[in-house]
């Protein structure tokens, strides 16, 4: 009822400023109630085509993406059909209003009345295409924010998992052995933990990067995990090192460290890591045996691979679980790191 009623006032105030002193008897009202009818119609089928059009446009033309050519499309699109519409709608009034005249009018004659309808459609097409561009302006500075805090948390989780004290403590544990049984392969373990180090510093200001860069550091990851785990931690990765291949930085590395801090390895309870990609997907996926006590979560590793996700490509990311598995795909994107 409000569109109903802001178009109602749209056509009076349309007459009123054609013929003002019509407006002041009873004469001239009934003279133009069909002209106010007639601007009614052309408001209400301006405004409400227009809109659903530009909703249409919305959901195949985005402003961030396409940004010149759903400029184009919104004037081409939205003044067509302002033309069209009002060609029809002035038809129409004319044959019924003036039956007897219309005869003689030529198609020119036609169109030279959608000139004021054209102009109103000007004014609305001008509104829509900047509340649209603005729209879209203001979404995209959203969604880098949105962004750059997921980088910040993602950089943080990682951070966390790599510097919190049981990972110190078993790391330099680890080391601490090594250092007398084998100091070649201590030398090998403090050079992998610098390189953890040294990528997630690298990565912080990227969006996205080689999938081989990434596969490189969660081979480093876990490295340092099998010096504590030994052969009770089986990691097999399955993937093409294709360098225009792009994913989030440390995506993968997450979801190996979230295997690998819910769930049982033991001797009895091997902890199995399956990374292979199929269908333009890298699927990670481990076999289930939680701990019964393990650490709190809130799932804030996975939270933070979606909303990249969302905001890179639009393409969500697929977990799937069952007794006996936990699965995530992530789709493989396809475009220069930056």
């Amino acid at each position: 009822m409000s569109e109903l009623g802001i178009n109602l006032g749209l056509a009076m105030l349309i007459m009123f400023s054609i013929s003002p002193q019509s407006f002041f008897s009873l004469e001239g009202l009934s003279k133009i109630w069909d002209d106010v009818l007639y601007s009614f119609v052309l408001c209400l089928g301006l405004g409400y085509g227009n809109g659903t059009l530009n909703c249409i446009l919305d959901k195949h033309y985005s402003w961030i993406d396409f940004p010149v050519k759903r400029l184009i499309y919104n004037v081409v699109v939205l003044l067509l059909y302002s033309f069209l519409f009002s060609l029809i709608t002035v038809y129409v009034f004319i044959n019924i209003r003036f039956r007897e005249e219309a005869s003689g009018l030529t198609l020119s004659e036609y169109i030279s009345f959608t000139y004021m309808p054209l102009a109103i459609a000007a004014v609305i097409t001008i509104f829509i295409t900047s509340r649209g561009f603005l729209m879209g302006w203001r979404q995209s500075v959203i969604e880098a924010e949105q962004l750059k805090r997921a980088q910040i948390a993602s950089q943080y989780e990682s951070l966390k998992n790599q510097i919190n004290p049981h990972f110190l403590f078993n790391s330099l544990n680890a080391l601490t052995n090594l250092v007398y049984e084998d100091q070649d392969q201590a030398a090998r373990f403090i050079r992998k933990l610098s390189e953890i180090y040294r990528y997630v510093l690298d990565t912080q200001d990227k969006e996205v990067i080689s999938l081989r860069e990434e596969v490189a550091f969660v081979h480093s990851c876990i490295f340092l995990h099998q010096i504590r785990f030994e052969d009770n931690l089986r990691v097999d990765i399955q993937l093409a090192e294709d360098e225009n291949l792009m994913i989030p930085p440390l995506s993968l590395q997450m979801l190996v460290e979230n295997a690998i801090k819910h769930n049982e390895i033991s001797g009895e309870q091997p902890l199995h890591i399956c990374i292979k990609s199929t269908d333009g997907q890298i699927e990670v996926t481990n076999n289930l045996q939680r701990k019964r006590q393990g650490e709190n979560s809130l799932g804030l590793g996975l939270q933070n691979i979606k909303a990249r996700y969302e905001h890179l490509s639009g393409s969500p990311i697929e977990i799937t679980e069952d007794q006996k598995s936990f699965t995530v795909k992530l789709p493989l994107l396809k475009f220069s790191a930056t």
